[in-house]
Order: C-alpha cells, then sequence, then structure tokens
C-alpha cells in the first residue's frame, strides 16, 4: 500500500491525474488571468446531474457558486466535524456515512480533502480532493458551481448551511463515477475504501454479545477504523421506513463513537451514531432528549460532548444497539488494525491486480457452469512463511482418552499462514446507477506436480475449494481472512454467470514472503494433427461422381463445384457458403490456384466429417451454433490447445464477436489456425521461433 512518502504514480503524495487535469497548472492559470475555473469535463448541465429534470419550471436546478448562494460562505467553517455533512435529495447515504466516519479521523480526512483550500484566499473557483481507486490514489479537480433548487443545494449540504467542503467533496466524486445519479444506492464499504484505501468488512451484530461487541468496536475506534452500520430492510418498500425507535430502515449510520456513563452505580456502555440527513434521530433511552440524561452529572455530559438537540447525531445504548441494528461495516486502513488481535500481525506485503472477464474467453462464470469454470483468470497464491498455530476447533465432549488429547494437542502446533483476500469489481458506477454483476472468488489447494500449470476443467470438476469469499453477490467488493496451511494455491475470480463482461482488482494481503503470481496463467498453444477417419465408401462414390460430372480437364473442382459437393454430403444445418468453401481451398497446399485435386477433395470431405461429429460433442444445447467455451473445447478435440488472448481473437475474426459459432464459422476458424500452424513449422527465423507460437498466432490471425 502506497506510502504519504511515496513518490510513485498512484501513491497519494503523486496520485493519478484524473481526466488529465492538473490542479497546480489549472489554478494558476486561472489566477494568473483572474478568472474563475469552469470545468469542461463536467459540464453545468443534466448530464452531470444524472437524472430526469422536472418538469416543473419552479424547480428547474441552477448552477451557482457558494459565494452566490450565500456571502457568508466558507469553505470549512471553524473545524471539520460529522455534522458538516447533511444528506440532500439523493440516495447516497452509504457516501455520506462514510463521509462522517473520514471527519474523525485528521490524518485520514486530509488525504481525501488537501488542506490550504479555501473560498477566499487564492480563491480561483477550483478545488481538488483524492480518492483511492483500485490500487492507486486520483486525484478529481472540480469548480466550484453547485446545483441549487429554488436558492438551496440540491444535495449535500452542511448543517449550518455556510460551509460547502462536503457538498464539493460530493461533486468530485460524483464526477469520478459519472455523474450525481451514478451515486445512489451502494454499500458503505465501498465508499470508506475509496477514502481510505483500506479493507473494509461486514460484522453481524448478532454474532456478539452487546458488551463484547462494543468493547470489539472501541478497540476499532481507537486503531483508526472506520465504523458504520444499518438495520436491514426485509424488502424493497421498507427501505428509509422510520421505525417507531426513530431509526430508518436500510438507511447508513455513522458509528462516531463509544464511551460509558456512569448513573447512581450503574455503568452504562454507549455508542454514538449519526444520520447522515442531519435529522431524525433515535427516540429510545439514552437519545438526546430522553430521561436517562437527567441523573448523569454535568461533567460527564460534558466529558463526552453531549448535544443535545436535532442534527442527526445521538447515543444509545449497547444493548439497544444490539437489539436493533443488524450489521456493521468496518474499513482498516491497513491489516494490523483488523479485529482479530490473537495473532501477531507483523510485516506485511500486499500483492494487486488488474484482470477482466472477457465474454467468450475468461468470463467462465461459477463453478456449477463445469465446461466454463476452468476459463476464468487463475492466480497463482504461493504461501511458505506461516504465522499462527492452527487452533483446535474440535469440540471436547469428554469422550476422548489422554493420549488422543495429546495427539491433538500435537498436531495443532502446525503452523498457518494468514491471508486477507478482496475481489473488487471495477468501474461499475458509470451508468445513472449502479450495475454490479454477481461476483465471488475460490481458493483451490494445488499438488507440487501442478503448480505453475493452467488448471482446466478436471481439476476443478475432481478438486473443492479449500476457501471462498461466500456466495455470490451483487456489490462492489468480496473480502474474506482465511488461515491456510504453506503450499501452493491458485485463486479464481468469477461472476455466477458466463460471458459476463467486467474489469476486476484483486489484492492479497499477507506476511512477506508469501506471494501472490502477477499475472494469470497463459495457457499456451500448440498443434497435433488429429487424424480423420477413412472416406466412407458412400462419401467415395459421390466424389467420384461428381468428378466425372463436373471436373474440368485439369481434373480438379472450383469453389462452387466443391460447395455443391460438400453441401450434398451434409445435412443441410451444416451446409458451407462460396466463401468457406474458397478458404478449404487455399488451406491446402495448391500452389495458389483456386481448384482441388480429387485427393485432396476425397480428404476435405473427410475433415469436414469429422468436424461435423466435433461440433455435434460440444454443441451440447443443440442449438446448431456454438458458443466460445465450446469453441475451445471443441478446439482441444482437433488438436488445438489455445490460450485466453488467441480464442478471444478467433472469436472476434470468425464469429464476428457474437456468442454463438456457427458451423461453417467452425470450419473457417479450423482451416485458418491449421495453416498458420503449417507456416510457424516451416518459418526458419530463430527470432521468430524465440517470440513464440502465440505471438506468431496473434499477429497473423488479424490479417
Amino acid at each position: 500500500m502506497a506510502t504519504d512518502k511515496d513518490s510513485t504514480p498512484g501513491s497519494i503524495a503523486n496520485p493519478i491525474k484524473f481526466m488529465d487535469q492538473d490542479f497546480q497548472t489549472l489554478l494558476e492559470k486561472c489566477l494568473k488571468s483572474r478568472t474563475l475555473f469552469a470545468d469542461p469535463c463536467f459540464p453545468p448541465q443534466q448530464t452531470s446531474i444524472g437524472m430526469p429534470e422536472d418538469p416543473d419550471p419552479k424547480k428547474a436546478i441552477k448552477w451557482r457558486r457558494p459565494k452566490e448562494i450565500g456571502v457568508n460562505a466558507v469553505f470549512v467553517e471553524d473545524t471539520i466535524g460529522t455534522t458538516d455533512i447533511c444528506q440532500g435529495q439523493l440516495g447516497n447515504c452509504w457516501l455520506l456515512a462514510a463521509l462522517s466516519c473520514l471527519t474523525m479521523h485528521p490524518t485520514l480526512f486530509e488525504k481525501v480533502v488537501p488542506p490550504n483550500q479555501s473560498l477566499s484566499e487564492s480563491y480561483a473557483g477550483i478545488f481538488h480532493f483524492r480518492f483511492w481507486q483500485y490500487g492507486e490514489w486520483v486525484e478529481v479537480v472540480v469548480d466550484d458551481r453547485l446545483p441549487v433548487r429554488e436558492g438551496r443545494l440540491l444535495f449535500s449540504y452542511s448543517h449550518t448551511r455556510n460551509e460547502y467542503w462536503s457538498a464539493l467533496v460530493e461533486k468530485a466524486y460524483a464526477k469520478l463515477v459519472g455523474c450525481y445519479g451514478s451515486l445512489k444506492g451502494g454499500n458503505i464499504s465501498e465508499g470508506m475504501e475509496d477514502f481510505t484505501g483500506g479493507i473494509a468488512y461486514s460484522l453481524q451484530v448478532s454474532s456478539r454479545a452487546p458488551q463484547v461487541l462494543w468493547r470489539s468496536l472501541t478497540a476499532a475506534l481507537s486503531r483508526g477504523s472506520l465504523l458504520s452500520c444499518f438495520i436491514q430492510a426485509s424488502s424493497n418498500p421498507e427501505v428509509g421506513k422510520v421505525t417507531g425507535d426513530g431509526l430508518v430502515k436500510g438507511h447508513a449510520y455513522a458509528i462516531t463513537d463509544s464511551d460509558k456513563v456512569t448513573k447512581a452505580s450503574d455503568e452504562t456502555l454507549l455508542l454514538r451514531l449519526r444520520n447522515p440527513w442531519g435529522f431524525v434521530e433515535y427516540r429510545g433511552p439514552w437519545s438526546d432528549a430522553s430521561k436517562e440524561w437527567d441523573d448523569v452529572v454535568k461533567e460527564e455530559k460534558e466529558r463526552i460532548d453531549l448535544k443535545q438537540k436535532e442534527d442527526g447525531e445521538f447515543w444509545i445504548s449497547a444493548e439497544d444497539f444490539s437489539r436493533l441494528f443488524n450489521v456493521v461495516e468496518l474499513c482498516s486502513v491497513n491489516p494490523d488494525n483488523l479485529e482479530d488481535q490473537n495473532i501477531a500481525l507483523n510485516t506485511w506485503s500486499i500483492s494487486e491486480y488488474k484482470g477482466c472477464w472477457v465474454s467468450g474467453s475468461s468470463a467462465g462464470g461459477s463453478s456449477k457452469y463445469t465446461q466454463s469454470f476452468w476459463k476464468n483468470p487463475q492466480f497463482q497464491l504461493d504461501l511458505t512463511q506461516h504465522d499462527r498455530a492452527e487452533e483446535d476447533n474440535q469440540h471436547d465432549d469428554g469422550s476422548r482418552t489422554p493420549q488422543e488429547k495429546r495427539a491433538e494437542k500435537e498436531k495443532s502446533k502446525a503452523k498457518q499462514c494468514t491471508v486477507f483476500v478482496e475481489l473488487l469489481q471495477k468501474n461499475r458506477r458509470k451508468k445513472t446507477q449502479a450495475d454490479f454483476l454477481h461476483i465471488a472468488f475460490h481458493i483451490y489447494k494445488v499438488p507440487s506436480e501442478l503448480k505453475g500449470v493452467c488448471l482446466r476443467g478436471d481439476f476443478f470438476r475432481t478438486n473443492f475449494p479449500v476457501g471462498s469469499s461466500g456466495k455470490y453477490e451483487a456489490q462492489r467488493g468480496s473480502w474474506r481472512e482465511m488461515q491456510l496451511d504453506p503450499g501452493n494455491y491458485i485463486l479464481v475470480p468469477s461472476t455466477f454467470q458466463p460471458n459476463q463482461p467486467g474489469e476486476f482488482f484483486v489484492r492479497i494481503f499477507s506476511k512477506t514472503g508469501n506471494t501472490l503470481g502477477t499475472q494469470d496463467f497463459t495457457c499456451s498453444s500448440s498443434f497435433l494433427q488429429v487424424m480423420a477417419t477413412p472416406l466412407s465408401l458412400e462419401d467415395q462414390e459421390r466424389v467420384k461422381k461428381t468428378f466425372d460430372e463436373e471436373a474440368g480437364a485439369d481434373e480438379r473442382l472450383n469453389p462452387k463445384e466443391l460447395m455443391k459437393l460438400f453441401n450434398t454430403a451434409l445435412e443441410k444445418d451444416y451446409h458451407l457458403p462460396l466463401d468457406t468453401c474458397r478458404q478449404l481451398i487455399f488451406g491446402e497446399a495448391t500452389k495458389g490456384r483456386c481448384r482441388l485435386s480429387r485427393e485432396k477433395t476425397g480428404t476435405l470431405l473427410s475433415t469436414l466429417r469429422h468436424l461435423q461429429t466435433i461440433f455435434l460433442q460440444f454443441d451440447e444445447d443443440s442449438s446448431g451454433t456454438m458458443s466460445p467455451f465450446e469453441l475451445s473445447a471443441a478446439l482441444q478435440a482437433v488438436g488445438m490447445q489455445c490460450d485466453g488472448k488467441v480464442l478471444e481473437l478467433l472469436c472476434e475474426r470468425f464469429a464476428s464477436g457474437e456468442l454463438h459459432m456457427p458451423f461453417h464459422s467452425f470450419v473457417s476458424c479450423v482451416t485458418r489456425m491449421q495453416k498458420l500452424f503449417a507456416l510457424y513449422q516451416s518459418e526458419t527465423s530463430q527470432e521468430v521461433k524465440d517470440r513464440g507460437i502465440n505471438s506468431w498466432l496473434l499477429q497473423f490471425l488479424v490479417v
């Protein structure tokens, strides 16, 4: 993970310039020309809003700079605080709850909101913010024209109405993902990770006793973790419903503090929460107006900074929190801050990789799709440094002998490796709303003899994963902490359905010495000619008759005559067009002549019969067409093993990028590949040989 002192591109000190806009250059240009910055990349138009325009003229959106909205406008008023953020007319509580958490950590806050920005000093209508995006920090520049309706900010605003930093952060994030509409609906962890670059994960409230949960959350807050929570809604109509206690279902709350107060001789454990709306507060015990505060001494109230006003912030007891809330989202900036403190997490390394699922090539779907799951990207994970003793999880019911207990104790000394794995899908907010695929990852242990080998379908059909992220879910990220024995493993990220294109980002935190392969495997391409069966007597007679009736003086058939012969022999659904017949002729050694001899015609017909048998075998749904995954298996049956890039190019070349290839396209594909393999074998240049068959195929398949 990049540090503040790291000057490499993508570090916090040297972030990637979003849309190639450099803040300092633009600021100096505006100050020199005495003009206010107008961002051409995020104009004050409905496209930047990304939602339907209200037909009521009175509700028309206008774009105004802060000083045009209020004369007392400031970037920050006094200090940064949770009440600086109030949700406007946009369903992005997930983002604002994460931002509320961020305000509790000044060092983290300054990473996102660089200091020394003002609406007065060196003001040029331009501001910049930084967000973590899949392994690197990105700097986003915005002007300060904000959407206003009837004189008030349409979206995020400050409780005091005078400060504008939160509205400008929201605008910058909207620009990053496409538009304001793209911010509707999301998981709190998404915002927390993009504000910190940390690891976000969920904790079921019911998994801990209230006192134990309170201690865990208190420890997480003290370690600098960001915390939020929500009440799960049982259905869509329930989202946003306010309960009798004043809590909102399906709504993200920030957890901003924890404490305990003493009343008489009783000690009560408390958590402080904040509703990003800036209003609608909890009305139960220990809320702002509850009678429980009456007997608490003034010094205690001042110590915990009790504010008994409608600002969206309130206290709640640990007991009531556990009773009313379902899920806590935590975000730790590094693995040492994670909740499990039973192990000494000292020296960590991070391995990262950006990849993609390509339809027909590397988007193999879940393991239920046995023919294509192995086509998903595969990452080699080598675990050599252990860091913890395997815990004895076996329940002792008193039936084991002392000898068995000693043996079990010895077994528990076996060391394991702790790894934190996260899979994120990228850029799924580029439309007017989130469009997340159902994703998950699985980890398989690999025997030493298969290390470094691209694992194929038979491996996954006979081996079960030793770890996974759980069920496939339509959210940006899947995360899991695992303890694995030292050894060789394969990490397979996948979507639930095959042929769903998308980009992803994998990162693994592990002890130094444990490594993740830097890229998915490239399966080698090779060709071993599979001999077709001899021509049947019926086909021999068919060829003889055609040549006797159609062939010219040179005893050869032209493409049209050849097409007539083949289509007489093949079933109607497998007839070949004229262009394919021309390709078949030039695939043979004809010395450039577009006519074929009797012998080669017989061989070609036998080959077509063989290809038809293979096509029928791998056309599993009997559709009369072949999917790219079926194509991969069919090519192996022919004797060709293609890597993902070659297969992707074949689909583009011979199926026009479609997911269904007819028989004649399959024939053209095989014919072209046979010719290229033959040419490669006859190549004498050592330089060409050194580059390998993959490079050769990729070069000439586009010709």
